[in-house]
């Protein structure tokens, strides 16, 4: 998603409407009375001291609590909730949260210690704490991290990359998010991943839920295809973001490595050992929209995450030169490396479908080339619609630049699709006015080009180069496989199936 703040108060109220919609999740905190009878609200917080961890680690978790005892309970989530690890009458205290703990994290002791154990499969595990508050009512607390394979590719031949980065830029826990800006320095720039991010929902301090719930999170997208494909036999591993960059060497294990949802924030390493994994015979799916659009860097060992986005003439290493490295929109003529090279699809030539600009979309892919190994055991014909029961096309949505040629869409490749790329299906999708603008200087250092951004579709389409690129073109594709649709069933087992042979 662009910036929150460099748009109309039409589009502000339509998110913060969006959020109380989406937002029927229970509180972690209670309100309670404090020793001179003023009320004091009760909480319990806790976050890993890092994301992803292989058998053999220690899991660190740090927890702030009112709670004079708590429990804490871990599960493995996906196609089923498996419980591996509880204990309860943990002693529990309350610590302060710095005023910068947006940007460099809050900075709490570590409170206990989960070695992993060797029978525990790679996965996301979900921390749950709670407790009583001083009058007996419940509080809970959230958590998460993720379980590497300690026998990468053995037991599965497809990663699934969890989209940490952007969980983590709409975070506002302890400050403000890259959508919002702060009175400290850095804060709406740099934000920091030890702090807490609850259940994926990205809670604010003491249970108050954040307008950003709605568009980052594992319990948006991920869970759902989880859900699914491990229901129906897939063999998954799973990592996040940061590992593509921390540890590439685990690539090399797998044949097709997976994005779902939204996907938005990207570092220049995690891109390199990607694109050099494709260049080598690896297979990519993008189940996602909005990907790799904006350049980030991690600092502090990839515990902080920076991202200075439209305002990037203030990111030092433009004041520097390093132009390749500004953390700004991947398009940027400056960085000159624009995301369809990657995914053969870009947020610029997509945008917004059935939100925003718009609003009444059918929510399905038209389908134009029905006889492409994609749809496979479909019988799709052409100009058939694709999901519209399970709004399958919705929010965020990529695009390429096309034209049409005997009444089919063929892309340009002057937006940096790769040769080869082979459009699909499509749905009309638009950006916002602010959008049109931002991105026609961004490309184009004016904004004389924003037409060629007027009208976009969210493009599903494939390319070969070394290895095979997949790509539905936007962030619902798992609201199909959550209902059911035999097509998109079918449309996702084929792309599963030939890609990680």
């Amino acid at each position: 998603m662009t910036d929150y703040n460099h748009h109309s108060v039409d589009r502000r109220a339509l998110l913060k409407t969006a959020a109380r919609i989406t937002s029927g999740i229970a509180l972690s905190s209670a309100t309670s009375l404090a020793a001179d009878g003023r009320s004091k609200e009760s909480f319990i917080e806790a976050y890993p001291a890092r994301l992803s961890y292989e058998p053999g680690d220690e899991v660190a978790l740090h927890v702030s609590t009112t709670a004079a005892k708590y429990s804490v309970k871990i599960a493995r989530v996906g196609a089923q909730h498996k419980l591996v690890w509880s204990q309860d009458g943990i002693s529990g205290g309350e610590h302060i949260t710095p005023a910068n703990a947006s940007t460099h994290g809050c900075r709490w002791p570590v409170s206990l210690k989960v070695r992993v154990p060797d029978d525990w499969k790679s996965g996301y595990y979900e921390v749950t704490l709670q407790a009583t508050d001083a009058e007996g009512e419940p509080i809970r607390g959230d958590a998460f991290f993720v379980v590497r394979s300690g026998r990468s590719g053995q037991r599965a031949r497809i990663l699934l990359q969890l989209t940490t980065n952007t969980y983590n830029a709409y975070n506002n826990w302890g400050g403000p998010c890259l959508y919002e800006s702060g009175p400290l320095p850095l804060q709406g720039v740099r934000v920091s991943f030890e702090r807490p991010m609850a259940r994926g929902f990205l809670t604010k301090p003491k249970g108050k839920h954040s307008n950003w719930a709605p568009y980052a999170g594992w319990h948006n997208w991920e869970r759902e295809f989880v859900a699914w494909a491990e229901a129906v036999g897939y063999q998954l591993d799973y990592a996040v973001n940061a590992d593509l960059e921390q540890r590439p060497e685990i690539l090399k294990s797998y044949r097709l490595v997976l994005s779902v949802g939204h996907d938005e924030y990207w570092s220049s390493p995690m891109r390199d050992h990607l694109e050099a994994f494709i260049a080598d015979g690896g297979n990519v799916a993008f189940f996602s929209g909005n990907v790799c659009y904006w350049q980030v860097r991690l600092e502090d060992k990839g515990n902080a995450m920076v991202g200075y986005k439209f305002g990037y003439e203030k990111d030092p290493f433009y004041k520097e030169n390093r132009n390749k490295l500004i953390a700004t929109l991947w398009s940027n003529r400056l960085i000159g490396r624009p995301e369809n090279q990657l995914t053969g699809v870009s947020f610029n030539y997509g945008g917004y479908h059935r939100f925003g600009s718009v609003p009444r979309g059918a929510g399905g892919y038209t389908i134009q080339r029905p006889k492409h190994w994609v749809f496979t055991g479909t019988k799709l014909e052409w100009g058939d619609v694709l999901g519209a029961q399970h709004k399958i096309v919705g929010y965020e949505c990529d695009g390429c630049e096309f034209v049409l040629e005997n009444g089919l869409p063929v892309p340009t490749h002057r937006d940096g699709t790769p040769a080869g790329f082979e459009i699909l299906a499509s749905a009309p999708a638009r950006l916002w006015d602010s959008d049109l603008e931002f991105a026609s200087k961004s490309l184009f250092g004016g904004t004389e080009h924003k037409d060629r951004f007027t009208h976009g579709a969210a493009t599903m389409g494939v390319y070969t180069r070394g290895g095979t690129v997949f790509t539905t073109g936007c962030t619902e594709w798992p609201h199909g496989l959550a209902g059911k649709d035999p097509l998109v069933q079918q449309i996702t087992r084929n792309v599963l199936d030939r890609l990680s042979v």
